[in-house]
């Protein structure tokens, strides 16, 4: 594995670690709206990309014939983590990495949020698909890939309960009216 791979690898790791140490719920938080969702989603990460990077060492299952293509999934865990940034900086002081509502916390309707309910799951998805194909093996790609849209999916119907909760009938027409996580899908 080369300097880029492993720059940007490490690069991802070190912004989601950073996120989960310093953009958590706070006391004044409404609390236990998480259902340990948070804890389930890194065990999910951790188990898919150490399965997945075993499989792709092990069993060559190549995605393209020319490692250049491996490049692509760099680009893609960029853009991933760009996209991710641009969407935890426009919801601004209402982002945690747990499930809560914030005192003062307005709907996001603006920006990405226009057109995805969840742009930072949607982003963070793409890192994950970048990762798989960076991998170059159909295998990993897609164990990494279905379990990130598992565990994402139930993560949004935890966060989704509690804003439904929060902004009720707002929350419902915003609902109605953009993607999930997945644009065109979910």
């Amino acid at each position: 594995m080369n300097i880029i791979f492993t720059g940007t690898y490490i690069t991802w790791l070190l912004s989601e670690i950073l996120l989960n140490r310093f953009l958590r719920s706070k006391s004044t938080d409404k609390k236990n709206a998480d259902k340990n969702s948070l804890s389930i989603i890194w065990i999910t990460i951790i188990v898919s990309i150490t399965i997945a990077t075993y499989i792709s060492s092990t069993y060559p299952l190549p995605i393209f014939s020319q490692p250049f293509y491996e490049y692509i999934g760099i680009a893609i865990i960029i853009v991933g983590i760009v996209l991710r940034f641009a969407a935890i900086i426009s919801l601004g002081k209402f982002f945690t990495v747990d499930v809560t509502i914030r005192q003062g916390h307005i709907l996001k309707k603006d920006g990405l949020y226009k057109y995805l309910r969840h742009p930072s799951y949607f982003a963070s998805l793409l890192s994950f698909i970048g990762f798989g194909i960076s991998l170059n093996n159909w295998l990993s790609f897609i164990i990494i890939t279905v379990a990130i849209i598992i565990v994402f999916s139930i993560r949004v119907k935890v966060e989704e309960k509690v804003l439904i909760e929060q902004f009720g009938e707002e929350y419902l027409n915003y609902k109605k009216a953009t993607w999930g996580f997945i644009p065109f899908v979910h």
